[in-house]
């Protein structure tokens, strides 16, 4: 599986959104400022994230974006689907034709690692990585990962 600069800097923008969201809408330029992230790459993730009920668009002055729906309730694996990032470690896209039509020897190994990758960012929501930032951001101390995966990741700020 490869995820690519699409879905980290998706995800990155929403958990910033989420982060600052409660103040009212939050503007593509100031994500971008604070991520490092280009209006216009924004702009398009944005679009889709819009599109995919992820994110909602408020127009006019003071405009911007809000999550649409509560934190808690945006999972990371809906924020990549929305971006169109497959999450996929097959050769053939899931189709079982990897080799003159039919699953090549290592086909279901990747096919398990693709459920396991999916299980795993289906569990872990938006609020979980605004809290984990929050809290590492005051106490210097690890993000907490959902149970299950036995491993804390450090942060650095």
């Amino acid at each position: 599986m490869r995820l690519t600069t699409k879905g980290r800097f998706a995800v990155t923008a929403m958990v910033d959104l989420a982060t600052r969201g409660g103040r009212g809408p939050v503007t593509l330029a100031g994500i971008g400022e604070r991520q490092r992230i280009s209006l216009s790459y924004l702009e398009q993730l944005f679009g889709k994230l819009r599109k995919n009920n992820v994110v909602a668009s408020v127009r006019g002055p003071g405009g911007g974006y809000c999550l649409a729906r509560p934190a808690n309730k945006i999972s990371i694996v809906d924020i990549i689907l929305a971006v169109d990032e497959p999450l996929d470690a097959t050769n053939c896209g899931e189709q079982g034709n990897c080799q003159d039509g039919k699953p090549c020897l290592t086909h279901d190994l990747w096919h398990g690692l693709n459920e396991k990758i999916h299980e795993y960012l289906s569990g872990v929501n938006l609020q979980q990585l605004v809290d984990g930032q929050a809290k590492a951001h005051s106490e210097a101390a690890p993000i907490s990962m959902p149970k299950g995966t036995g491993k804390s990741a450090q942060t650095s700020a």
